[in-house]
C-alpha cells in the first residue's frame, strides 16, 4: 500500500509533469475523444484542456498528487466555480459539446454543496499500484472533514466497477451527449 505521507498538494512547479502524466492517462477516454475526437486534435487539445484544470485549481490547493505528478487528484470545492469549464480553447465543435456536456452534467448533480472529483489520473507505466487511490482518498478526507458529499462523473463504463470497489455509489446517469454515470460517496 502507498504511504499517503507520500501524498502533496500540487503547486505549481508541479504544472509540466502532472500535465504530462494526465495526458499519457486519457488517450482512450470517452469525455476526451468527444471533446477531442482525433489523434491530432488529442495531441493539441488535452494539454491545454489539463493545464486548464491544473491552472484554475492550483491555488485552491486542491490537487493532490504523488510521485511528483506520476498520480493526480483534481478536486473542485464546494462552491469553486464551473464544473468542468468551458471557456477553454476548443474549436467551434468542441465548445459545442463541452456546453452539452457541461450543461448534462450540471443537471444531474446536487444543488447543496459538495466536492467534486473532476479529474483522477494515472500515467500508465505507474498503474496497477494504487496511487490513483491513494490521491483520491485525500480529497476524500477532505470532504469528510467538511461534512460534505463528494462527487465525480465518468463516461468509461469500466471505471463505474473501479470506483464502486473504492466505495463510490451510481446515483444518477445521462445518456446526452455522452453516457455518464454520476457517482456519490
Amino acid at each position: 500500500m502507498t504511504d499517503i505521507s507520500e501524498i502533496t498538494v500540487a503547486g505549481p512547479a508541479d504544472r509540466e509533469r502532472i500535465v504530462s502524466s494526465l495526458v499519457a492517462a486519457f488517450p482512450g477516454d470517452p469525455v476526451l475523444r468527444f471533446l477531442f475526437p482525433g489523434d491530432d486534435d488529442y495531441r493539441r487539445g488535452a494539454p491545454v484542456f489539463f493545464g486548464h484544470l491544473f491552472d484554475k485549481r492550483v491555488h485552491r490547493s486542491t490537487i493532490w498528487t504523488i510521485e511528483g505528478g506520476v498520480s493526480t487528484a483534481i478536486w473542485e470545492p464546494p462552491g469553486g466555480g464551473d464544473v468542468p469549464a468551458t471557456e477553454m480553447a476548443l474549436s467551434p465543435v468542441g465548445r459545442e459539446r463541452m456546453a452539452a456536456y457541461d450543461d448534462a452534467l450540471h443537471a444531474a448533480l446536487p444543488d447543496e454543496p459538495f466536492w467534486y472529483l473532476g479529474v483522477l489520473g494515472t500515467h500508465p507505466a505507474a498503474a496497477g499500484r494504487r496511487l490513483g487511490r491513494a490521491v483520491m482518498a485525500a480529497g476524500l478526507r477532505r470532504a469528510t472533514e467538511d461534512g460534505l458529499p463528494a462527487f465525480l462523473e465518468t463516461s468509461n463504463p469500466a471505471n463505474v466497477e473501479l470506483y464502486r470497489r473504492a466505495g463510490w455509489e451510481v446515483v444518477a446517469e445521462f445518456p446526452d451527449p455522452l453516457q455518464t454515470w454520476i457517482m456519490r460517496q
